[in-house]
């Protein structure tokens, strides 16, 4: 496969940002497969076959497949794909992304205040924070559901804990896959700047190039000339922050901005190129880091469901591990 775009593929580089996929159906592939295929073994054995490795990186595809669903679908969901910060680490020359507001309704206040709104910015962080609590949920959810089935005290009702087991693992399989989508979003440094395809039309002292780049680099690149043993070989050790969500987050995302002048020096020197190595040295690397954090925060997400409550009315995690309470009444729900 040439790296240069087809004509088809040309067309779809020049379209608006939430248009185009970042690393395209072959680099989410490879992120979401490479991070299951690394998970530490304290993580449940279902999460870590080979299967589920293909599964995951089948699911990770599904925020950019499920485009074209409809006006209101799309345009609701693809501004959580990027995040547009300027030079100075602002939001499009309005509030600065740090601190993050706690919640999307209290970003986008902020926003409004200075003329902007967050289908013009992008709300990525928020992606990522939804699908890591979720999946903490779902984590839950599963530890509870595992020990009920394996308490013979609550054998009258462990057919129902079995298949509802079941349904939370492929509620988690889904929910690690959209995860995986967003957090290899957050890795490629178009998907976090204001240059997010070209540098624009804004000041360009260094002339650096205005051509459509995004979709040339992320996809096109990728496919032809990216392997799976290329990028796990720079994924690093395992890296637990031991912080919140939204700290992680966007201690990520500030990091992956800071590849974004090495992104445009890279091709001003030609490293997009057909044959030159470094387009695709720059690739693996930035894969490597999503890939390497979806393993940290997907290990992060299931030791803090250990201490969670789950169901109605809520019981603790850690009382239906210790067998102290019966979780039947609390999953299958007293209305």
């Amino acid at each position: 496969m040439k790296r240069l775009l087809a004509p088809a593929l040309f067309a779809l580089a020049l379209a608006a940002p939430s248009s185009l996929l970042a690393w395209g159906n072959t680099g989410h592939r490879m992120v979401g497969q490479l991070a299951i295929r690394a998970l530490p073994a304290e993580l449940p054995a279902f999460l870590r076959t080979a299967q589920a490795a293909r599964d995951v990186g089948e699911l990770s595809r599904e925020p950019d497949r499920s485009k074209g669903s409809g006006r209101l679908h799309d345009q609701d969901r693809d501004p959580g794909h990027f995040i547009d910060l300027d030079d100075d680490g602002r939001l499009l020359g309005g509030p600065p992304m740090l601190p993050l507001a706690a919640t999307r309704a209290e970003f986008e206040t902020g926003l409004r205040a200075a003329n902007l709104d967050s289908w013009k910015v992008g709300y990525l962080p928020y992606s990522i924070i939804d699908r890591w609590q979720q999946l903490t949920t779902d984590f839950a959810y599963w530890r509870v559901l595992k020990a009920a089935e394996a308490n013979p005290r609550w054998a009258a009702n462990r057919a129902w804990f079995t298949a509802d087991r079941i349904r939370r693992e492929a509620l988690i399989l889904k929910g690690v896959g959209e995860l995986s989508h967003f957090i290899a979003d957050g890795s490629q440094p178009l998907h976090v700047t204001s240059h997010y395809n070209g540098w624009g039309d804004g000041p360009n002292p260094a002339g650096y190039s205005t051509a459509k780049l995004h979709g040339p680099f992320e996809s096109d690149l990728v496919a032809a000339t990216v392997r799976p043993a290329a990028v796990a070989a720079k994924m690093t050790s395992l890296r637990l922050c031991n912080c919140t969500p939204e700290q992680r987050v966007t201690a990520y995302l500030t990091a992956t901005n800071r590849y974004v002048i090495p992104f445009y020096e890279m091709e001003k020197a030609g490293g997009l190129a057909p044959g030159d190595p470094r387009g695709t040295a720059f690739a693996v690397e930035r894969m490597a880091v999503g890939a390497s954090e979806l393993r940290d925060v997907i290990a992060e997400s299931w030791r803090a469901s250990a201490y969670r409550s789950v169901g109605w009315k809520p019981v603790a995690v850690q009382d239906v591990l210790a067998g102290r309470v019966d979780p039947y009444p609390a999953l299958y729900g007293i209305d």
